[in-house]
């Protein structure tokens, strides 16, 4: 292929056959499942840092939040950045970066190194996966779209899963250092293959001046956003300074670079790639599949610790059938997808999904791991077969010589997605056990026989073990309001689970705007 039949978007992938088609799915899978893998291994260590580095719980919690932070300032680049750099130099880069930031953060004996250290995973971690999924839609004929972002798919739903069950083996019977330092022989495999799999990028053309006021104003934005949702829930939202201040930078900085981006003939990231009707629905339904998807395994492990009081290899080991279901049902979704149209697959997944989260709100006090294990492979299916269309049916349509920036701001409504999930689920979760709270104690009035009754059951077991009789009875109370907290806490995590699904119900018909991916065909689908 000759320069002058490159696509004005820059720089493609070598045609399928010149490459080896399933050797790049690989070489691209590795390195986003580290990637993806690494957004929730670190959650279940963050005690065993607190403890190691000296830090407060909120202090420690920044090892996540840079993570987070950085990775969505990267996604929207990763478009341009392939551009300008080659696709294959930038996805190298990106592995040997997110490799080598892993061994920083295993060596760290600060907090503050081990901070620096997750924002350079970030940074470098962001490009991974957004160029894995657009170096497969280039790769891949659009007869065989639905069987490689099945492949992808599988990577995207499993990984959140695995990272908490691996983590937590980790930590338990090694060490915490060591969910950093296992990346580095994935990383160098996943480098290796990367090297012989991808084609050579063709030669560079002249590049345009780099616009380092849009970079800063889209880091500004971006970043303040995701730190807003972040921190809120610790902060007491809009009470705090620092998130009023984080929202007044996220909207300025926003508005700013989209106003910059929109006159600029050169921007960093095509905004105007959006024109797509399929793309913008399509985002706005994946900002609720990452809700759904990060906010359902969000809520599992805590119920599963504070209610069950499972340990961390315990939760890990409960939630990894479902991981396992989702790489079960992907050959079965990508033959569905291929055979009929994503959008009804989508549907019917998304049906399957809500019913799983049903399932999930009608936990209780006595829930055990055997309850959960049915709900967590429907939710499963249900995901695989939702999330899956959902990308044929956003990024099917786009042109190639689009595809690149689609999937980098497909990715981070993914992402963003799963953050907004996070800290609405977190705020409704505080609120709704208050609530439930101030109900149940409404109703255990100091006069009512029957507390009357349990209060004095409970000190006189307390008394027959030896208790005095003053100490059994503050006990007594003190049980009682146990049971209370216990009981709010279980009404509430029903709430955010019910509330899960009523946005997947309320924001369904965004499908019909979606569109039909062609095979065989390049789709000129602007709308």
């Amino acid at each position: 292929m000759s320069v002058a039949a490159l696509p004005a978007s820059g720089i493609e992938i070598a045609p399928t056959k010149a490459v080896n088609k399933w050797a790049v799915a690989v070489a691209v899978a590795v390195g986003a499942l580290m990637e993806i893998i690494d957004t929730s291994i670190v959650n279940v260590a963050l005690s065993e840092m607190q403890a190691t580095l000296g830090a407060t719980l909120a202090q420690v919690s920044w090892v996540v939040s840079g993570y987070g932070i950085a990775n969505v300032i990267i996604l929207p680049l990763s478009a341009w950045l392939g551009e300008r750099f080659g696709k294959k130099n930038y996805f190298i880069f990106s592995l040997v970066g997110f490799t080598l930031a892993s061994v920083m953060c295993g060596l760290a004996h600060t907090l503050p190194l081990l901070v620096v250290a997750r924002v350079l995973q970030g940074l470098t971690g962001g490009g991974l996966l957004a160029k894995a999924q657009s170096i497969l839609f280039e790769t891949f004929p659009k007869e065989e779209q639905a069987m490689a972002q099945g492949f992808f798919a599988a990577i995207v739903i499993a990984g959140p899963a695995i990272g908490p069950t691996l983590g937590g083996y980790i930590v338990t019977n090694i060490g915490w250092r060591w969910i950093f330092f296992i990346n580095v022989p994935v990383g160098v495999a996943a480098t290796l293959l990367a090297a012989s799999a991808l084609a050579k990028d063709p030669p560079k053309r002249t590049q345009a001046p780099i616009d380092w006021l849009a970079i800063a104003l889209l880091a500004i934005g971006i970043g303040s956003f995701q730190a807003l949702l972040e921190e809120g829930q610790s902060e007491d939202w809009f009470e705090s300074p620092l998130i009023v201040a984080l929202c007044v930078a996220a909207a300025v900085g926003l508005v700013a670079f989209v106003i910059r981006e929109l006159r600029s003939d050169q921007p960093v990231v095509d905004l105007r790639i959006l024109r797509y009707r399929s793309l913008w629905a399509g985002s706005l339904l994946s900002v609720v599949v990452g809700m759904a998807l990060y906010g359902a395994l969000f809520s599992v492990p805590i119920f599963a610790s504070s209610i069950m009081h499972y340990t961390s290899q315990q939760i890990g080991f409960m939630l990894l059938p479902g991981a396992l279901a989702s790489a079960f049902a992907m050959p079965f979704a990508a033959k569905l997808a291929s055979r009929f149209d994503p959008r009804v697959i989508l549907v019917i997944g998304a049906g399957i999904l809500v019913t799983a989260i049903v399932m999930l709100a009608r936990l209780s006090a006595e829930t055990s791991a055997d309850d959960l294990f049915w709900p967590l492979i429907v939710r499963s299916f249900g995901t695989v077969l939702m999330f899956m269309p959902l990308s044929l049916a956003a990024l099917g349509p786009i042109p190639k010589k689009d595809i690149s920036a689609a999937t980098g701001f497909f990715n981070l409504t993914r992402q963003l997605g799963g953050s907004i999930g996070v800290a609405l689920l977190t705020t409704l979760l505080a609120q709704r056990q208050a609530f439930h709270r101030g109900v149940l104690v409404e109703h255990l009035g100091a006069s009512d026989p029957n507390v009357v009754a349990r209060v004095n059951a409970y000190a006189q077991a307390l008394v027959a073990k030896g208790a005095p009789l003053g100490v059994a009875k503050q006990q007594a109370l003190a049980m009682l309001d146990g049971i209370v907290n216990r009981e709010a806490a279980v009404l509430s995590f029903g709430d955010t689970f019910y509330a899960t699904a009523a946005l997947l119900v309320v924001t369904l018909p965004l499908v019909f705007l979606l569109g039909k991916p062609q095979r065989g065909v390049t789709v000129d689908a602007g709308h």
